[in-house]
């Protein structure tokens, strides 16, 4: 078993919702209003989370900024953490906020719904940035320089501070909206044109108040709008990664689905990584697509 991460230094910074996935999946569909037998399933989850775990398992050292409960679930999750080969030196303890948790059912035709519930994160605001802006991780006069993956989980003020913060002003953002109805939190990275965007169609279609039918051209839209560069997914049809140098659009592999909730987190990290090994645009979007057709598979990414 990985031995618990302490005291090590991040590669990675992976800033929003660390909480317990709470998991029903049943092997038939579902429709509105089902009631069917399933399993049932807790696990370490939120996009910071998710994204930090699958970069842990591509060998890189995240470290996770959130906001954690000191209640019972708060332990157990920053145990779990530890184990995954996650850095938690950094979390934000609170003594009177409850860790979050999030719901979601899915059927064999995918999620049928879904609730987050990361009240506790937007509570705690600011002061899960408190190691980057007062140490140990950075500050104003000596920013954190590496990457930091940030997930639209966080209030809108707080995003918004996080495009024009110094502490912020030498990171490679990579920034993800949550869900389709958080993605309108993304819109300080288009106005002030920082970071990379990784969304969905349908949250690329929030983001232009447009509906487009392919990534290439919701892609176009994002970066015309004044994203700095943009990796936009169209489920099983096509991904395409943009920015102003040039675009790329591949479509991902076939696979049959067992699992939804956490594909494009697997996505996101997965590119992350591929990048970080150096590899070239066509090839990093090629290995972040086919992680995720092997997560949603329902086997491991690597």
């Amino acid at each position: 078993m990985t031995q618990p991460v302490s005291r090590s230094t991040p590669d990675i910074l992976c800033i929003g919702s660390v909480l317990w996935d709470i998991i029903g999946r049943c092997t038939s569909d579902m429709q509105h209003g089902a009631d069917m037998p399933g399993r049932i399933t807790r696990l370490p989850g939120g996009v910071a989370m998710n994204i930090a775990m699958t970069l842990a398992r591509f060998g890189m050292k995240p470290a996770v900024l959130s906001a954690v409960g000191r209640d019972a679930e708060g332990d157990e999750l920053v145990l779990a953490c530890g184990h995954l080969g996650l850095i938690t030196d950094h979390l934000y303890r609170s003594e009177d906020l409850p860790t979050d948790r999030y719901m979601a059912v899915e059927g064999a035709n995918g999620l049928t719904a879904a609730i987050a519930d990361a009240h506790s994160l937007e509570a705690a605001g600011d002061k899960i940035l408190r190691p980057l802006v007062t140490g140990p991780l950075g500050t104003n006069e000596t920013p954190f320089d590496g990457p930091i993956a940030l997930d639209g989980n966080l209030k809108l003020a707080l995003l918004d501070e996080i495009a024009t913060h110094p502490a912020f002003a030498r990171a490679d953002l990579r920034v993800a909206p949550a869900s389709p109805g958080k993605a309108e939190r993304l819109r300080p990275f288009l106005s002030h044109a920082r970071g990379t965007l990784y969304v969905n169609l349908e949250e690329a279609g929030l983001l232009c108040q447009d509906d487009f039918s392919e990534s290439a051209a919701a892609a176009d839209a994002l970066l015309a709008r004044g994203a700095a560069r943009v990796l936009v997914t169209d489920g099983g049809k096509s991904a395409t990664e943009a920015d102003a140098d040039g675009a790329c659009t591949q479509v991902p592999p076939r696979v049959n689905v067992a699992r939804v909730t956490g594909a494009g987190d697997t996505f996101m990290a997965a590119h992350i990584a591929a990048e970080a090994r150096g590899e070239d645009r066509d090839h990093a979007l090629a290995s972040a697509l086919r992680a995720a057709a092997t997560y949603v598979s329902g086997e491991p990414p690597l």
